[in-house]
């Protein structure tokens, strides 16, 4: 880590008792063998459940369309990655050479993957109301702004709506790739659109979260198309 260990805790505004979770969860898979994939996979969990409640206790009247829609906003990369740039991440990441010289600690897959290894790390050092306290805390911004008067979309259902409106063909999925063992898999996934010249991919953890990437890449290649025109 770049920085203080102290002085990281205190921006995280929890101090673990293990030590050993804070360095294994900022320890991305081109470090080694010994990453926070699998600490990512349980504070995913965490994450999901900690923001379903929230949602669930703020707006008793809602449904669960909305609900489900609000959540994947706050839960959605882009939001993890401004997360963590809020707590300045970025240099304390632990990253293989490769991705030290290719800036992955500015990436947002890698910054938003690093939360939710987190949270799993905050977890498991001091069970779930601690890590509870630290979704609320660090997401306190993304969570206080939720308003059911104002529509949300995840990136596949902005794209999806995007090119109905324009009478375009709706996107294709495909997975390209898929990396890695059973419990440490990457998806690579590619989305392209007939008629259309644009096409992208992204890699993620999961494949849901690889097909949100790759949508909301597209959708910023297609708005930026449209203004230039």
């Amino acid at each position: 880590m770049a920085s203080n260990a102290q002085q990281l805790q205190e921006r995280l505004q929890y101090k673990f008792s293990d030590q050993t979770l804070l360095t294994l969860a900022l320890s991305h898979r081109s470090c080694g063998s010994k990453n926070n994939e699998r600490l990512e996979f349980l504070g995913d969990a965490v994450l999901g459940v900690t923001v379903s409640n929230f949602l669930f206790q703020r707006f008793p009247e809602a449904r669960e369309g909305d609900l489900s829609r609000n959540r994947s906003q706050i839960v959605r990369a882009e939001s993890l990655a401004k997360v963590a740039r809020s707590l300045d991440l970025g240099p304390e990441l632990l990253l293989g050479q490769g991705e030290m010289k290719s800036g992955g600690h500015r990436r947002d897959s890698i910054l938003g993957d690093t939360i939710e290894a987190l949270i799993g790390a905050i977890y498991l050092d001091g069970g779930m109301a601690a890590a509870e306290r630290s979704v609320v805390n660090w997401f306190g911004e993304l969570l206080n702004a939720v308003t059911l008067d104002t529509p949300v979309k995840d990136p596949k259902t902005g794209l999806q709506e995007w090119l109905q409106a324009r009478g375009k063909p709706l996107p294709e999925y495909e997975v390209v790739k898929i990396q890695g063992e059973d419990h440490s898999r990457l998806f690579t996934i590619s989305c392209k659109i007939a008629d259309v010249e644009s096409i992208s991919e992204a890699t993620a953890s999961s494949r849901r979260k690889a097909e949100q990437l790759v949508a909301e890449q597209l959708l910023k290649q297609l708005e930026v198309q449209k203004n230039g025109e």
